[in-house]
């Protein structure tokens, strides 16, 4: 009698491409998981430093800079089945200011007016799958975050 292995890796198979579709990537290790944590951490040298004053999701782990007096937007495009979380502010330099622009569910538009020299990290974060009732989803998160450097 002949034994079969086709059970075993038809599971295998059927899981790594579960974890894939939900935007798995393997990690510089090779290890397979996702592992925000394992990105390179931004310079915080004047020469890293990438004048922009409206950032995206595509910016994530840059390092930005700003004088004082301007304004950085923050327009991360969401949709409802993957929100954006309200973006976190560690640190000084920015204070909140009225973005005047009309979002739409999911996304997250903030505006920040540049008052002081200081370092800031914005953070925000939303579901690497879409969430729906009843229906199989990832426990995945994406991550963003960037650090705004302000100088006078």
């Amino acid at each position: 009698m002949r034994r079969s292995i086709l059970g075993p890796s038809l599971a295998v198979a059927t899981l790594a491409l579960a974890l894939t579709g939900c935007g798995g990537t393997k990690s510089d290790t090779g290890s397979g998981s996702v592992s925000p944590s394992s990105s390179p951490t931004p310079s915080k040298s004047r020469s890293a430093c990438t004048a922009k004053e409206t950032l995206a999701a595509t910016d994530t782990n840059g390092t930005f800079c700003v004088t004082t007096g301007n304004t950085v937007r923050i327009l991360l495009d969401g949709t409802t089945t993957r929100p954006w979380a309200p973006v976190k502010t560690v640190g000084s330099g920015l204070k909140a200011t009225n973005s005047g622009i009309l979002i739409r569910p999911g996304d997250a538009s903030n505006a920040y007016e540049a008052v002081s020299a200081g370092t800031v990290k914005l953070t925000s974060s939303r579901p690497l799958c879409a969430t729906a009732a009843h229906k199989i989803s990832c426990k995945g998160i994406q991550e963003w975050s960037v650090t705004v450097v302000v100088s006078k």
